[in-house]
């Protein structure tokens, strides 16, 4: 695969963008009962990446596929208008909505650190835009935004899963290794949405914790932003 390192730095957990500090939901569940251990936990992360895992790796995909050239660059902004607007559209928490566009600031900060970005442009563009703006500033492709987005949707919350139920950073690894196959599989059909109108794209719906973002926003002491 042309670019495999620049991917890896890309998906790097480690990558100043802040994503370090959201669970993604997990930290709500957790305290609802509903994610207690492993298993509990493989369900969390298979069906977010079902649902949001897979809208998110769609619209990256769609952004690091729109037009870069300075001809084109009005068709760009549009397009990722657009993306914008089709998240907050399938988005319906507003703390959901907050969250996403916190983590997509730090994320174009962070890129505009490490690769040359164009200059100007929205700053506050939803995560899973600002992923694919970033991909393409990377020199990367749809395919490699898909394919990073349908990862960060598992191994945020497993990540946050160790620190918030102490478990076994092996047997959570294990099981990220047994869910890649899926990982893999979202990503390479997203891949092929990349040029599909934002309409079009998924839109995944989990009630659950849409309300239950609602509910951690109102907490006074909780580990994670969301």
């Amino acid at each position: 695969m042309s670019g495999l390192a620049t991917l890896l730095v890309l998906a790097d957990g480690r990558l100043p963008s802040g994503a370090h500090a959201h669970s993604s939901g997990l930290e709500a569940a957790v305290v609802a009962g509903r994610v207690k251990d492993l298993d509990t936990l493989a369900g969390f992360l298979t069906g977010r990446l079902a649902t949001g895992g897979r809208t998110a790796a769609a619209f990256a995909a769609a952004a690091a596929g729109a037009p870069t050239s300075d001809a084109a660059s009005g068709g760009a902004t549009a397009r990722l208008d657009a993306l914008d607007d089709g998240l907050d559209a399938r988005t319906p928490s507003p703390a959901l909505r907050r969250a996403s566009r916190t983590q997509g600031r730090a994320l174009l900060r962070a890129g505009r650190g490490i690769w040359a970005m164009p200059a100007g442009g929205r700053r506050d563009r939803h995560q899973p835009v600002a992923l694919g703006v970033v991909t393409a500033a990377a020199g990367l492709g749809p395919a490699q935004a898909a394919l990073t987005a349908a990862y960060g949707a598992v191994t945020g919350p497993a990540s946050a899963a160790v620190r918030l139920l102490g478990l076994d950073p092996y047997a959570v690894h294990g099981l990220l290794a047994r869910l890649a196959p899926q990982i893999d599989a979202v990503a390479a059909e997203t891949a092929a949405m990349a040029d599909w109108p934002v309409d079009d794209l998924p839109a995944g719906s989990a009630p659950i914790p849409e309300v239950d973002a609602e509910h951690h926003a109102t907490w006074e002491v909780r580990l994670f932003a969301s």
